[in-house]
Formats: C-alpha cells, sequence, structure tokens
C-alpha cells in the first residue's frame, strides 16, 4: 500500500517540477527581453561603438589576419548626405517612415517571391529589422531568431524616432569588406565623406547594401550598375525623417 501511495504522488511531483521549471524559463525569457530593451534605451542617447554583427566579421577577419582592424567612423546624422538616406530608404525599406518597424505586406510578398523562386531571394526585412539583427543578433538563421529581431524591432520603434533608428543604421551598416558606416563606406568607395555624395554615389551606396562584401569584390558588376539606376529613379519619393 505504501508503494502504491508513493506511486500515486508522482503525477502531483513531476506537475509541481514542471511548473518550476516553466516559471523558471518565462523568468530567463522575460530578464533577457528587459536587457534587451535596457540597451535599446541606452541608444537614445548614446551611440553603439560595435555591434554584434561587427564583432562578427572582425573575427572572421582576423582568421586570416590577427592584426585586422575594421573601418569605422561615426558621422551624426546632419552630416550624412540627404541622398543617401534617399537611397537607401528607396533600397532598402520604401514604407520605412510609415510602418511600426515591421513592414508585414513587403513580408508576404517576399514570401511568394520566394516561393516562386524555390529559394530565398528576397527578406522582406526592414532597416529597423536589419538593426535589430546587426546590433545584438548573430548571422545564424533560425525562427527564433528572426523571433527575437522582431521583438528587438518593435523595442526600437517605441523608443527611438525613425531619425535616430536611420542615423544609427547608416553608421553601422555593412559596406564592404571590414567596413562599416556610411563614412568608411564613402571613402572606401567614392574617395569622398558622406556629406558629399552625389545622388549617384548615394544610389550606388545603397545598391551595394544586400551584398556588401561581394560587390566590395566586383565594383563592375552590370548587377550593381542597373540595381543603382534603379534606385537612383525611386529615390527622389523616398522622404527621410528630419
Amino acid at each position: 500500500m505504501r508503494i502504491l501511495g508513493g506511486l500515486g504522488a508522482l503525477p502531483g511531483r513531476v506537475l509541481r517540477l514542471a511548473a518550476w521549471l516553466l516559471a523558471g524559463l518565462v523568468a530567463i525569457v522575460v530578464a533577457v527581453q528587459l536587457w534587451y530593451l535596457a540597451q535599446v534605451v541606452w541608444l537614445k542617447w548614446f551611440d553603439p561603438g560595435t555591434t554584434s554583427f561587427m564583432s562578427e566579421q572582425l573575427d572572421r577577419l582576423r582568421e586570416q589576419d590577427p592584426e585586422a582592424q575594421l573601418r569605422h567612423r561615426w558621422v551624426p546624422y546632419e552630416e550624412i548626405s540627404p541622398s543617401l538616406k534617399r537611397a537607401v530608404i528607396a533600397a532598402e525599406d520604401a514604407n520605412f517612415t510609415e510602418h511600426d518597424g515591421i513592414d508585414w505586406d513587403a513580408i508576404e510578398r517576399a514570401y511568394e517571391s520566394n516561393l516562386k523562386k524555390g529559394k530565398v531571394v528576397r527578406g522582406g526585412s526592414t532597416i529597423t529589422m536589419q538593426l535589430a539583427k546587426n546590433l545584438f543578433l548573430s548571422g545564424q538563421r533560425s525562427y527564433l531568431r528572426k523571433g527575437q529581431e522582431l521583438v528587438i524591432a518593435y523595442m526600437l520603434e517605441t523608443v527611438l524616432t525613425k531619425r535616430r533608428i536611420l542615423e544609427i543604421y547608416l553608421n553601422v551598416a555593412e559596406w564592404g569588406i571590414g567596413v562599416f558606416g556610411c563614412e568608411a563606406g564613402a571613402m572606401h568607395h567614392m574617395r569622398t565623406s558622406c556629406a558629399r555624395l552625389t545622388p549617384a554615389q548615394a544610389a550606388r551606396m545603397a545598391a551595394m547594401l544586400p551584398r556588401p562584401r561581394f560587390y566590395d569584390r566586383n565594383r563592375g558588376s552590370a548587377a550593381l550598375a542597373r540595381r543603382a539606376g534603379i534606385v537612383q529613379r525611386w529615390m527622389w519619393d523616398a522622404v527621410p525623417p528630419r
């Protein structure tokens, strides 16, 4: 009888243990989100010196050259060419000023396009989503990482202005092998500061964003020239935040 009584108590113990484990898991998830939120709030007043993606790329470069350094220099929003702001919005996120961090229509269009092609050719990520990934997450693709990216994107949109989001994005985006930010990118590709970029130069830089390392190695690419021409036509409809 004692044995039977002990066995009868097992389900209750298992349920209590499961409840404690679930509570612990929820606490960990909440703590992680609060940590991300604190980092986002910090960005309201302070510029990030580096990002998760920049650190990841530096580690890769140092596998080949232990002395490798990234090229990166922060510039304030008002010192960035209006043409570059327009071009990047036109190329990467035409609805940037209208959505709340996630453009569900763009994601649906990307899904349909990828389904037709039978492979991933479009991502549907907004500027805010790209910034969330670059700032805090790894480059590994998974549903868990994508979900976290969406949560951080909402945090960025809630805490920061569109102007601040675009300022940070332009200063941390990858523009070549070990080249980050529009200032280093402009000097690397155009031999000028990002404040002095012409519309044609800005369009070309924006066109590089989907594959910056590839276009760094293939600057004469016909595909890049075509895309830059399209961006230059579209950019005049883009209105960057002031």
